[in-house]
């Protein structure tokens, strides 16, 4: 069970991950070195697993977007999920139930880019066939 303080910490955190310990630590009304320990203590327990980049909107309106369904090979499940790891268009990956294994959101910078990853997708040893379906505008997003 996370304390309170840890719970606010993690939410100031998940709207700011630049925010500075000092300005936590104020926030917080504890001490710098109280919100470095329990920073750490949430890393080494893996509810906190890493710090990263949010895109912004505008940057993310510019992307085209895909969803990917992936039918694997279930011997090379692990060696399909580990290349798809590697390829940076690849933002989202998901096991799924049904006619699929797995759903692939990729973004790119282009309908030619998007072509290649698709591509590149499709010739990953493991891979049985894709489903493409190219995002046109998001109606909903919660």
């Amino acid at each position: 069970m996370l304390s309170e303080q840890d719970q606010k910490l993690l939410l100031m955190l998940r709207e700011n991950a630049r925010v500075s310990v000092s300005d936590l630590a104020r926030a917080l009304n504890l001490s710098r070195t109280t919100v470095q320990n329990r920073i750490a203590k949430l890393q080494q327990q893996k509810i906190i697993n890493g710090f990263s980049v949010e895109y912004g909107s505008t940057y993310l309106s510019q992307l085209v977007s895909a969803h990917v369904l992936i039918k694997v090979r279930q011997h090379l499940t692990t060696n399909t999920n580990t290349a798809l790891n590697k390829i940076p268009a690849v933002s989202e990956l998901y096991a799924i139930s049904g006619e699929y294994d797995l759903i692939a959101v990729i973004r790119a910078e282009s309908l030619s880019q998007l072509n290649n990853v698709l591509d590149d997708i499709g010739n990953l040893d493991g891979i049985e066939r894709t489903n493409s379906s190219v995002i046109l505008d998001t109606k909903i997003k919660r």
